[in-house]
């Protein structure tokens, strides 16, 4: 028996929809029936995911918390409802590598936190009332196993951000369970899903590539589809009792 939820007349909105993780999520929900609008800084990318899929997508950049409120309630008074779903995929490493802890500068660090842990707190300000007023939503966000434990990236600032990202899970699940909105994590493992994480990968010795899939149960890399699986399920009725949980999607690491 397929799993097949249905998210028809339902509004469901993800950030960081251009490409990776967010492209695929946003493609998942629209064939299943949803009213999907997503936002990225990637032009000519949004622009390709919207040509011919029925996908709302508008240029935002979520380090500006204002906008990302701002498209929340564009996208609220276009559909004369609230919002169903919030993916808050939008994150990354935003092009830095490894850099030794007394040599990150402060604008390196601020930049990171704001896109994978300030935009998920303005879409969520934004898209909370609505769904408080119609009695439930669900919110899923994006995290990483570097919520557990250190990031392969040796980028401390994504590491931190990822982390906190699950603390605001947790505590918003708590805050906002009793008017029937839930709010849960995905937490992929590695995944290639973009020209960073090919970098990174690329950036492995053979041997040290073998032993990442080697300490995988399942002998492989995961998929941007398997993520897009996950985060399908738990803003599905089926995860109805589902709130406050990180998903490890990471093959059995």
């Amino acid at each position: 028996m397929s799993f097949a939820p249905d998210f028809t007349g339902q509004t469901v909105v993800v950030s960081g929809a251009a490409i990776g993780f967010g492209r695929v999520i946003a493609e998942s929900f629209q064939r299943l029936g949803a009213r999907v609008h997503g936002c990225d800084v990637r032009v000519e990318d949004l622009r390709d995911l919207g040509r011919g899929t029925g996908i709302e997508t508008e240029v935002v950049d979520l380090t500006d918390r204002q906008a990302g409120g701002r498209w929340i309630a564009a996208i609220e008074q276009q559909t004369g409802g609230p919002i169903h779903v919030l993916i808050n995929n939008a994150g990354g490493v935003s092009g830095q590598s490894f850099t030794p802890i007394e040599s990150v500068t402060d604008a390196a660090w601020d930049q990171v936190l704001e896109i994978n842990l300030g935009a998920a707190l303005s879409l969520c300000r934004a898209s909370v009332p609505g769904m408080k007023a119609a009695g439930g939503g669900a919110i899923v966000n994006i995290t990483s196993g570097a919520a557990l434990k250190a990031s392969l990236t040796g980028v401390q600032a994504y590491c931190a951000a990822k982390h906190a990202l699950l603390g605001l899970t947790r505590q918003l699940a708590h805050e906002l369970g009793p008017f029937g909105v839930r709010v849960n994590s995905v937490a992929p493992g590695f995944v290639q899903t973009n020209e960073a994480t090919a970098r990174q990968w690329a950036s492995y010795s053979p041997d040290r590539q073998r032993q990442i899939v080697e300490g995988i149960a399942l002998r492989r890399l995961g998929t941007p589809q398997d993520i897009a699986n996950a985060a399908v399920f738990l803003a599905s009725s089926q995860a109805s009792f589902i709130s406050g949980e990180i998903l490890s999607v990471n093959g059995g690491h």
